[in-house]
């Protein structure tokens, strides 16, 4: 079952609108997350220079029964589920009472969703499309009636948001998942400048193409008149701030029409399309504290690149095994 609560096009012209007057420019990530974006992002976690998927995927096939015991019994809500390949090793430690998948994409959302119940055919599944930075509830479901809720958020995405956004997601999910709740959640770690540039540059461009689909989005929906020729795109390490920054940069002056308004770009000017934060464990800790939830277990490959958290809520006096 699928349940539809994508932002309409008058909410995403409103978005964007304020993007664009944002210095640098700046849109929010899940635009990027069409049909086809989505279709690019699963060809990037492909890409020998892109390994968070490969590594991220790896640890939980292999502690999935810790995580599983950690977790404790509920229902699995996962945030921004794509493909949602990660989760089945878990699903099959944990065997939980239903699995809800929370996507921007529904093209790519119900899919998923098929081929989850087809390797889970005993488990409940649920799909809801819908932009989960500004979900303020869970929709009533015969599924989530009186579950404790087990919140399930790989692939570092948590990175796209500044700090001040991460602090204040961490929070939302601490209220829409209730008391009693647990988070398990990837962070991506700082490591080398040159792994990290060369895992948003893939030689085989998935990358560059993924960042100027956005432009196609943005003329298709809000009749945009962007050429995807005018712009470059760059990815590139910001050590002050332990981030990856990705953006299309005007090659030359001009002037582009979107969601009804014109918008200047001077030669060399971004886009910000989106940035990707890189937090240790203790840095994250920290920022996890400040929305609500503590630390209560962690998993991280033997290279250190990626941890895997348990957060429960600070104000929670059960240990992680569920006593």
């Amino acid at each position: 079952m699928l349940i539809d609560l994508h932002p309409q096009p008058a909410d995403m012209a409103r978005l964007v609108i304020e993007g664009m007057g944002r210095t640098p420019k700046q849109l929010p990530a899940w635009l990027l997350y069409d049909a086809e974006g989505s279709r690019l992002f699963e060809a990037i976690c492909d890409q020998p220079e892109y390994g968070l998927t490969r590594t991220e995927t790896a640890l939980i096939q292999e502690r999935a029964a810790e995580m599983a015991g950690a977790l404790g019994a509920g229902v699995v809500v996962e945030f921004g589920a794509g493909s949602a390949r990660k989760v089945s090793p878990l699903l099959s430690a944990l065997h939980p009472a239903a699995y809800v998948a929370l996507d921007i994409s529904a093209d790519h959302l119900a899919p998923a969703c098929r081929g989850l119940q087809e390797r889970h055919p005993e488990l409940p599944v649920l799909g809801i499309c819908c932009d989960y930075s500004h979900l303020d509830h869970l929709p009533d479901h015969p599924l989530l009636a009186g579950q404790r809720l087990l919140g399930f958020y790989p692939g570092s995405s948590l990175g796209n948001f500044d700090p001040a956004g991460a602090r204040a997601l961490l929070g939302q999910f601490r209220r829409l998942l209730g008391p009693d709740s647990r988070l398990l959640i990837g962070i991506d770690q700082p490591k080398a400048v040159e792994r990290l540039e060369a895992a948003y540059n893939d030689r085989a461009g998935f990358s560059e193409a993924f960042a100027l689909n956005l432009l196609t989005r943005l003329n298709r929906d809000l009749d945009g008149d962007f050429r995807a020729a005018d712009f470059r795109y760059r990815a590139w390490w910001d050590g002050e701030r332990s981030r990856i920054a990705m953006a299309l940069v005007s090659r030359h002056d001009q002037e582009v029409r979107l969601a009804g308004r014109t918008w200047p770009f001077a030669a060399g000017e971004p886009l910000v399309t989106e940035y990707s934060y890189k937090y240790g464990p203790e840095d994250f800790l920290a920022l996890a504290a400040a929305a609500g939830w503590r630390g209560a277990d962690r998993w991280s490959d033997p290279a250190g690149d990626l941890c895997l958290h348990l957060l429960v809520q600070a104000d929670s006096e059960q240990q992680p095994d569920g006593t």
